[in-house]
């Protein structure tokens, strides 16, 4: 058996593991040379890059509806400090530097977090949505990624067809971010709202990008380890020219190996090998 991380021993360490870490990054912050995001227009930028939506609510089995629907007042709360924000050249998009830390003052609710040891109520729960949604904005653009952390992607059963990436990114306050640069010679801008129970968000530009982006799957499947089922594939991301919609580009963005943290009995039974 492999020894626990101090964090893993009880919640109280994972506590201090978590403030050491949220001490660290202010510090970073603090006496680093990066220029963040920091300007919000009301104005739109004219070209539509790409634009998603998703439901907020979610229903099924083992899902609480009064953390679903907390977790619609926390994305609410947290899109308008994003909403309209302008990413000039050479600067970089910060997710926990627009949003700032959750507190019940601001209105934040419990919504479903991840931890150590499982899916619980937490303060916040649910802004893992709203960055995974721009993180998707920024896979299907050539901006680059310089911050990005994951977890599981099997939190419920998937409702219809399989969508790749609707969930997976991970954000907490602030060590755990999200942040992308912009290496581009243009503004590029990010809105991000909450409407009609949807979560939706553009990505927009002063002008078109030369290249369009495609997100699959492949081998998807479920495995049995240990007592305990994965969600098992491979995610690419494919680049076109547009001019010519010829493919240039096939990357391997994650190599999926996911818990599943929703009922096994709802796992179909075709998918598991």
């Amino acid at each position: 058996m492999s020894k626990k991380l101090f964090c893993e021993i009880c919640p109280l360490t994972y506590k201090i593991s978590r403030q050491k870490e949220i001490m660290k990054r202010h510090i970073k912050n603090t006496i680093g040379k990066t220029a963040f995001a920091k300007e919000k227009r009301e104005d739109k930028l004219p070209i539509v890059d790409f634009e998603y939506s998703s439901q907020i609510i979610k229903t099924g089995k083992g899902i609480d509806i009064t953390l679903q629907e907390n977790k619609g007042v926390n994305l609410k709360i947290a899109s308008s400090k994003i909403n309209g924000i302008v990413v000039h050249p050479g600067e970089t998009f910060s997710f926990w530097k627009l949003v700032g830390k959750v507190s019940k003052r601001k209105g934040y609710k419990n919504g479903r977090v991840i931890t150590f040891d499982g899916l619980k109520p937490g303060l916040g729960g649910g802004l893992c949505n709203l960055g995974n949604t721009i993180n998707l904005l920024v896979l299907h653009s050539p901006l680059e990624i310089v911050e990005f952390h994951t977890h599981s992607d099997a939190l419920a059963p998937d409702h219809g067809k399989r969508e790749p990436l609707s969930s997976g990114t991970s954000v907490d306050y602030n060590y755990i971010d999200y942040r992308f640069k912009n290496t581009l010679d243009q503004d590029v801008q990010v809105l991000v709202w909450c409407e009609d129970g949807k979560l939706k968000a553009q990505l927009r530009s002063e002008k078109e990008f030369p290249y369009y982006y495609e997100i699959i799957e492949e081998d998807h499947h479920f495995s049995k380890e240990n007592n305990k089922y994965y969600r098992v594939s491979k995610i690419y991301r494919n680049t076109y020219e547009k001019e010519t919609n010829k493919l240039i580009n096939k990357e391997l963005i994650i190599d999926n190996h996911s818990k599943v943290m929703f009922d096994y009995d709802l796992i179909p039974k075709e998918l598991i090998r």
